[in-house]
């Protein structure tokens, strides 16, 4: 009741601020827009660091902080984001509230303090760098620098000074005496101890421009003699007064005496070390300074980067250490749901090995380790029973794709449920749609009508894309349907047909061949005996014994034909030219029929191949003539304008021998499929026996004939051999083993 009330007393607006939010997934909206203002605070912070501010010119420290700020707290929310992400990742969505909420709460805690103390930090850095780079220590730097200077400079002005008055001093005693003269050696001994100098040299220039000492004084007696160039002299020389050298151990200086004669005075005294020292400190540590004066921008965004890394590390810390002890907390139940959603994908064998104590999850992981086991056993189970039932499945197949009858299964309302290929290549089903699932009499209406009669077998008459194909079929009663068994027989009609009239051709040309000689002799000799006997109706006679002797003579061509049909030669295989012996059949047709346009075509080199030539002549003859005999047979029914064609074209492919004979007779007959059965023939004087003939050499050959209509009239008859005949038959033999 009391959060009924709760719930009243929450404002509407506000719970659908929160739907609204959970539905536009706000925290995808807040990590864009962090990304986004990091962007933007980033190149603000890079735009006012790199604006080229003066040397030694800061920016503000309340710019810098709030650039500090500004830039720190998108890129914490990202790394809060981060990690809610990487808890969800890790929870795999079914314990992620408990992982965010604490990495929100570490994240929180870690957060606002490293943000105070990054500020903090940044305004104490900003204050102390400000003085120390402020124009007062600049003053005291360049004050100490000046200092130290003019003091060495004042030893160099000193010595150059003393150098200077010396030169006069001692212009005045040569012009007393010589060089050589006592009282100058004494006077010039006074004046380097008066000075204070310790080494002191009288130059002069000898006429090979040579400089040769004249006096020299030594007092501490260094023993390192002077040191004068000849540049020193030519700076004299043009006018200076005196040339003044400042090293790290002493202080030289050389002015001319008397100019004309070649004379000058080296003086020297050792330099002050600890003035030199100091002075040269004193400058390098304001060149150091003004280094770090050209860097002070630089040292400024360097600790502001390294406060934002160890705010950031700090955080990132704070998360990583929150997904630790989220995922020690949640881990068992982590490890159990995962181990629940492998189950569930058909891992059975999984077991969990964590706590099995006497708490909750101990008794949790008890129930679901018993639970996958009994799974296990059970699934082994049903996969057993499945392999038997695929490998029975598997055998069924296998024998019904070896067998060679068609067998087929269709359910009570006549659908094709099962069909193995030998079905498929009688029912011309290879190429087309998958006949599962079709209606048989859609695919076969012929065996759909013997179903529906309710034989158990028959014969069927099916044509096959004009093919007609005599079927022996067999109905089996199923528990769902009826199992359709058939055979192709037509082949064996055909062979047992052929069979039966080679029989009665042989035993016609037995019977009818003996008498044929004997009555043809007979005739013979009547007409040479009795021709000149007879006077009256001679010419009678003449002819009477004239058609004895033709009829004969066709009556022994028909006993040759049926001789030739019941005992056709086995072949003798030689290498022959196909071209050559189609040439020739050509030729003798051209020359038997001038009427008809013959055309002849091959593709490429045909070459050699192995058949018996007597015979494949003879049949490229029979189908010749037999196409021209349809042509002339046209030619007469047709008006005078028709001309007959008879075209052949031979090709080679795949070791198999084409020849394709196509012309515009008359076309192939209704029943055109018995054609080649013997004594079918569409002539008035044929015998039938002549597509036959040519139809077992074609088989003899290791090939196959086709007859094809053309739509414009006439017929095509494809003939195939095969190219090597004796190999293919071995072939053929060790299939059939």
């Amino acid at each position: 009741m009391h959060s009924l009330n709760t719930s009243r007393r929450t404002p509407r607006w506000w719970r659908r601020a929160l739907v609204a939010s959970r539905r536009a997934n706000l925290f995808l909206l807040l990590e864009i827009a962090s990304a986004a203002l990091l962007l933007v605070m980033i190149s603000i912070s890079y735009l006012s660091f790199s604006a080229q501010p003066q040397a030694g010119q800061l920016l503000p420290s309340g710019q810098a902080a709030a650039m500090l700020v500004g830039t720190l707290i998108p890129a914490l929310a990202i790394v809060v984001f981060l990690g809610r992400r990487i808890a969800i990742k890790r929870a795999g969505g079914t314990t992620a509230r408990l992982h965010i909420r604490l990495v929100f709460f570490f994240s929180l805690v870690a957060a606002i303090p490293t943000l105070l103390v990054a500020v903090f930090a940044s305004f104490l850095f900003q204050s102390g760098v400000e003085f120390w780079f402020s124009d007062s220590s600049r003053g005291i730097l360049e004050n100490a620098n000046r200092l130290a200077r003019g003091y060495y400079e004042e030893n160099q002005r000193d010595v150059g000074n003393e150098t200077v008055t010396m030169a006069g001093d001692l212009r005045f005693y040569l012009q007393q005496g010589s060089l050589a003269s006592p009282d100058f050696a004494e006077g010039y001994s006074l004046q380097v101890v008066g000075r204070n100098l310790d080494e002191s040299a009288i130059l002069q220039l000898n006429g090979n421009d040579e400089l040769r000492v004249v006096a020299i004084v030594d007092p501490d007696d260094n023993g390192e003699g002077q040191r004068v160039t000849r540049e020193t002299i030519q700076q004299l020389q043009e006018g200076q007064t005196v040339v003044v050298k400042a090293g790290p151990e002493r202080i030289e200086a050389v002015t001319a005496i008397d100019q004309d004669a070649g004379i000058y005075l080296y003086n020297a005294r050792i330099a002050d070390t600890l003035a030199l020292s100091q002075w040269q400190r004193a400058r390098s540590v304001l060149a150091a300074y003004d280094v770090m004066t050209q860097r002070a921008t630089t040292l400024q965004l360097r600790f502001n980067l390294a406060l934002f890394v160890a705010s950031i590390a700090l955080v990132g810390l704070a998360v990583w250490f929150a997904l630790r002890f989220a995922d020690r907390q949640v881990r068992p139940l982590t490890r159990l749901v995962g181990a629940a959603r492998k189950v569930g994908s058909g891992n059975y064998a999984l077991r969990i090995e964590g706590r099995t104590g006497h708490d909750e999850i101990g008794l949790l992981n008890r129930a679901f380790n018993r639970m996958t086991a009994q799974i296990e056993q059970q699934t082994k189970a049903l996969v057993g029973a499945n392999h038997q039932l695929d490998e029975r499945r598997a055998f069924i197949e296998a024998v019904l794709e070896s067998i060679t009858a068609g067998i087929l299964s269709v359910d009570p309302q006549g659908r094709i449920t099962l069909i193995n290929s030998s079905a498929k290549a009688v029912l011309n089903a290879e190429n087309g749609a998958d006949p599962i699932g079709c209606q048989l009499d859609d695919i076969a209406p012929e065996l759909a009508a013997l179903t529906a009669s309710g034989r158990s077998h028959g014969i069927v008459q099916y044509n096959r894309n004009g093919e007609l194909l005599t079927l022996a079929v067999k109905l089996s009663p199923a528990s769902n349907g009826q199992v359709i068994t058939f055979e192709d027989i037509t082949r064996q009609l055909l062979n047992q047909r052929q069979a039966a009239w080679s029989d009665v051709a042989r035993r016609i040309a037995h019977e009818i061949k003996n008498p044929l000689t004997p009555i043809q002799l007979a005739t013979e000799r009547l007409m040479r005996r009795y021709r000149k006997q007879i006077v009256q109706d001679g010419e009678l006679f003449e002819e009477l014994t004239s058609t004895i002797i033709r009829q004969v003579g066709d009556l022994r061509k028909m006993v040759d034909e049926f001789s030739s049909f019941a005992r056709l030669p086995k072949p003798v295989f030689r290498q022959e030219d196909p071209v050559d012996l189609v040439r020739q059949a050509i030729f003798l047709q051209e020359v038997a029929r001038p009427a008809i346009n013959f055309r002849f075509e091959a593709d490429g080199d045909i070459g050699l191949v192995l058949c018996d030539r007597h015979q494949f002549g003879q049949a490229m003859m029979n189908v010749l003539k037999n196409a021209s005999e349809a042509v002339e047979s046209r030619a007469k029914q047709d008006d005078i304008d028709f001309r007959g064609q008879v075209a052949v074209h031979v090709e080679r492919s795949n070791d198999m021998l084409t020849v394709a004979i196509t012309d515009n007779g008359v076309g192939l007959p209704q029943d055109g499929e018995r054609i080649v059965e013997p004594y079918v023939t569409t002539r008035e004087k044929g015998t039938g026996l002549g597509l036959a003939i040519v139809n077992k050499i074609v088989e003899e050959h290791g090939g196959e004939m086709s007859f094809v209509p053309v739509e414009s009239g006439g017929a095509r008859v494809i003939m195939r051999f095969a190219c090597d005949p004796v190999g293919s038959d071995m072939a053929n033999d060790m299939a059939e083993i």
